[in-house]
């Protein structure tokens, strides 16, 4: 009996031995805690709702099936409105109370250049924000990880069918007053230099509005062939609707985070003819792996409102769990590591991550709005 005894207290303490070590807020042997802030209200929120439903899509389903080595993922969610002091705000609760592991899904280039302070000097994963802001990229920032291509990278493709293919001249811009508007215009600015043009012309509107009388008046002043535009759905679906009843000619153009589906809806017909650059493929073609996969788990959550903000949440979800099936991750710094020894196809679309570039994809596909619909296009 006493050797017996002796074996069974053995037993547990080689067991408790093998149990993995846990020293971070937000990882146990049973559930990874993430934090998300991001616009759930205000002229924006179909962003926010959109990154969050598509995210919990992916997760549900891998929580349904025992979780990730029977790790739960749990999403714990806030509303910034899109506003940076809030998203600070936020991120420190996130933090400092609910002790998450990462931060996930972020929405906007003024929240994330308000948070990025907090996520250095706290060493937490920053995962798939939805932005395309170049400081988030270049260059690399440990604790950093983008899925999405770059503004440079949407607004060099816009640009190259404007004058490749419509044989635009002359291009202006109509962007949000803030760190979201002069990232687009950076990638906008960068695009025309490379073939010799200059700006003609340029409009701004303040965040969080629809105020673009200011911006309709400078444009039409100015002339341009074509228009990119670097704000929200609202705002942007006021302007185009604004410009075309003041008689403006030109093409228009929007890069993704525009919110597509959010977009048309806003625009109505003044909509048709506008070009969308976006990052994921099209959410409504089941014949892309991924997206046949995104489908059916929208489906199980209860919706079959499909669009590309939900797609991005859902791819990001899945590229964020891949990483955690590396065995070896038990805190923040095993977890970049093992992100960073990412490169996966993901059937119809591939996240590449290294120590050098946390820039997953560079991907564009662009889109035009025909009949209420982004008609995906050639760029060959």
């Amino acid at each position: 009996m006493k050797a017996i005894k002796i074996s069974g207290l053995l037993l547990t303490a080689i067991c408790l031995f093998s149990l993995p070590s846990f020293s971070e807020d937000g990882i146990t042997a049973t559930s990874v805690t993430i934090g998300m802030s991001n616009v759930l209200s205000g002229p924006t929120a179909a962003l926010g709702t959109g990154m969050k439903v598509g995210a919990e899509a992916f997760f549900d389903k891998v929580n349904k099936d025992g979780g990730v080595g029977g790790r739960k993922i749990k999403l714990v969610s806030m509303d910034d409105g899109y506003e940076p002091e809030k998203a600070v705000a936020n991120t420190k609760k996130l933090i400092e109370e609910d002790k998450v592991f990462a931060l996930f899904g972020y929405v906007g280039t003024p929240t994330s250049t308000a948070v990025k302070p907090l996520v250095i000097t706290n060493n937490i994963p920053f995962f798939a924000p939805f932005t395309g802001a170049e400081f988030l990229r270049n260059p690399v920032t440990k604790n950093i990880f983008n899925i999405r291509a770059s503004y440079f990278d949407e607004t060099e493709q816009l640009v190259n069918y404007f004058v490749t293919k419509l044989n635009v001249k002359k291009i202006g811009l109509m962007i949000q007053d803030d760190a979201y508007g002069a990232a687009g215009k950076a990638g906008v600015m960068k695009a025309i230099g490379k073939r010799n043009m200059t700006l003609a012309g340029e409009g701004t509107y303040k965040r969080n509005t629809e105020d673009v009388d200011a911006a309709v008046a400078a444009l039409k002043a100015a002339a341009p062939d074509a228009i990119v535009m670097i704000g929200a759905y609202k705002a942007c679906a006021a302007f185009v609707k604004a410009a075309k009843a003041a008689g403006i000619k030109a093409k228009f153009a929007n890069v993704s985070f525009v919110g597509t589906t959010a977009f048309i809806g806003a625009v109505g017909d003044a909509g048709e003819g506008v070009f969308i650059s976006q990052v994921v493929p099209s959410p409504w073609d089941a014949s892309v792996p991924v997206v046949k996969a995104y489908q059916t788990d929208m489906k199980v959550k209860g919706s079959d409102s499909f669009d590309y903000t939900s797609l991005e949440g859902y791819v990001a979800a899945k590229v964020f769990t891949e990483a955690l099936k590396d065995k070896k991750v038990q805190d923040r710094e095993t977890l970049k590591a093992a992100l960073e020894k990412t490169n996966l196809d993901l059937g119809g679309f591939k996240v590449k991550f290294t120590a050098d570039n946390h820039a997953g994809s560079t991907d564009v596909f662009l889109t035009e709005i025909k009949g209420g619909k982004a008609v995906p296009i050639s760029v060959k």
